[in-house]
């Protein structure tokens, strides 16, 4: 009984943190997309793979000083139920108002912002722009590949299974991916219609959450609490988190799942790229100084964030 308790008390005064799909799933995403790219665009790409990979969470890092940032990574699609979401942002507006699509998440409306400005630092051949919205994008679209950033319970807050986001999205790959996940994902490939690609990203991680969700329910029927958690030493500090044997079955009963995402995110990313410098008109890069960069302030924005923070 005083173990029960015990344990009890430290899943709440000790939950674990997540940051998206993790630093390390992040970082691994975008680092392994250049490598999808023809070479007209590896000459400007690879000399600049550690910043790629380096700045794959700078998004996240936003979330805490820049109000606007949360609602970008995510979109609740439950919330509308069979309502018609429009997939131009100014329409969405004109139908559910800025506010309300603030508070559920704008994630697949942004991505084709960002397209778009990097469409325009392609033509401008702004070599700073290029690396720099790169990252950011391919933030953004690894975000859209995981079923929880398309589902109100994004944190299994609703079902009794907080934490869920960090088990699915960072414990996985940072256990596993090294090990078991085989990252071939093909060579990018010309996107016609960007915003029907990325809605339909978004809606099949919104059909994969219920799976994601259910799946660790039945499984943590057969761990008793102490078996589900270990404890781990980073960076001097003792972290809970979900214990190895736990994290496998997971993984096992999920059918793999977490990599099929992981290897769409780095195939769509790079795709996405792709995209963007063919309908800038291929300009030549090669000649591009990617050496060179400037030291990245933080800007105010003028949108404005309602909705929530990731757990």
């Amino acid at each position: 009984m005083f173990l029960r308790l015990f344990v009890i008390m430290l899943i709440i005064f000790f939950p674990i943190s997540t940051k998206g799909w993790g630093f390390f799933a992040h970082q691994r995403i975008n680092r392994l997309a250049v490598f999808l790219l023809p070479p007209e665009m590896i000459a400007l790409y690879k000399p600049q793979l550690e910043y790629l990979t380096n700045h794959a969470t700078d998004a996240d890092k936003r979330r805490y000083i820049v109000a606007a940032e949360g609602p970008r990574h995510y979109i609740d699609i439950d919330h509308y139920r069979e309502e018609y979401l429009p997939v131009v942002w100014r329409d969405a507006v004109t139908k559910f108002s800025e506010d309300t699509l603030n508070t559920y998440g704008i994630l697949p409306w942004h991505i084709s912002h960002m397209m778009a400005r990097l469409t325009k630092a392609f033509q401008e051949k702004n070599s700073a722009q290029i690396m720099k919205l790169s990252a950011d994008l391919g933030h953004y679209i690894a975000d859209a590949h995981v079923p929880l950033h398309a589902c109100s319970n994004h944190n299994g807050q609703f079902t009794g299974q907080q934490g869920i986001h960090g088990l699915w999205e960072s414990r996985i790959p940072e256990l596993l991916a090294d090990q078991a996940f085989n990252y071939w994902a093909g060579k990018a490939v010309y996107i016609r219609d960007i915003q029907a690609t990325t809605w339909q990203i978004v809606r099949e991680s919104a059909m994969a959450a219920d799976t994601v969700l259910k799946k660790e329910r039945t499984l943590s029927i057969h761990f008793p609490t102490d078996q589900r958690y270990a404890y781990e030493n980073r960076s001097g500090k003792l972290v809970r988190t979900y214990s190895t044997a736990y994290t496998r079955a997971y993984q096992q009963v999920l059918g793999n799942m977490v990599e099929r995402r992981m290897c769409g995110a780095i195939f769509m990313i790079s795709s996405f790229w792709y995209t963007a410098w063919v309908n800038a008109g291929m300009p030549h890069l090669g000649e591009l100084d990617a050496k060179i960069f400037l030291k990245e302030k933080v800007l105010p924005v003028k949108d404005k964030m309602i909705g929530r923070q990731e757990e």
